[in-house]
């Protein structure tokens, strides 16, 4: 662990970028960050470098992802045809099943060194869940979470809630990146063409459908970034 934790995050705000694109960026930053870890590992205390974090803000184009532990199946259009919807499709490394990104969607990447902070996963989600959680309420948007899945939900305490935020994450030597996609005024047909998150009797909603009116989105994106660093102790 390095002899000081550093609470300094790089914030950048990448606006509407290829799925690919963001991918390759995190990967740098995420490897970078092991490889200096590793390094650390064989220095004295006095040596020792500390570690960066990073907080990546971004909307993506219509982008179907999925995860290791994911099937296939859960696509329901046939690849060839993805271009029909001006959609493309990744197989990735993060944990959990398909999921959607597109326009008018919060999509925060934290590529965090956990030993900075608190070396937890679950305590890491709940943390970025609460941060949601607090950035709806100040739209005026209630919600929390279900027990047993991951991600953010209005809802809850119905038969039937609806999930607003997806989650998902990777994790080498307490350094994570992949992250949150919040709907805002994401247009929703889109989840329609896969089973989301591998959850098939749950329905996906966004603060525009539920507050009936288009959103700022850069207002929200400020939102839930000041809400992050806030759970965190961060200084963006």
């Amino acid at each position: 662990m390095p002899i000081t934790q550093n609470k300094k995050v790089i914030f950048k705000d990448l606006g509407l970028i290829d799925y690919q694109q963001a991918w390759n960026e995190q990967e740098q930053v995420f490897h970078k960050t092991v490889n200096k870890k590793i390094s650390n590992r064989d220095l004295p205390d006095t040596a020792q470098e500390q570690t960066e974090n990073h907080l990546l803000v971004c909307e993506h184009p219509h982008v179907y992802t999925l995860g290791k532990s994911g099937s296939e199946n859960h696509l329901l259009i046939p690849e060839n045809q993805l271009a029909d919807y001006q959609a493309t499709y990744y197989k990735i490394n993060r944990g959990g099943d398909i999921t959607y990104h597109g326009p008018g969607q919060v999509v925060v990447y934290p590529i965090l060194d956990l030993d900075n902070f608190f070396t937890d996963i679950h305590k890491y989600l709940r943390f970025l869940e609460e941060a949601v959680i607090q950035t709806l309420a100040a739209f005026g948007l209630q919600s929390g979470r279900v027990d047993g899945l991951t991600g953010v939900w209005v809802d809850i305490h119905t038969p039937n809630p609806r999930k607003i935020c997806a989650m998902g994450v990777r994790s080498s030597r307490w350094v994570v990146m992949h992250g949150l996609a919040l709907n805002v005024n994401t247009d929703l047909s889109y989840f329609g063409h896969i089973v989301p998150c591998g959850i098939s009797d749950k329905a996906v909603t966004s603060l525009e459908a539920e507050l009936k009116s288009k959103q700022d989105i850069e207002k929200v994106k400020a939102s839930l970034v000041k809400n992050i660093a806030l759970q965190f102790g961060m200084e963006i």
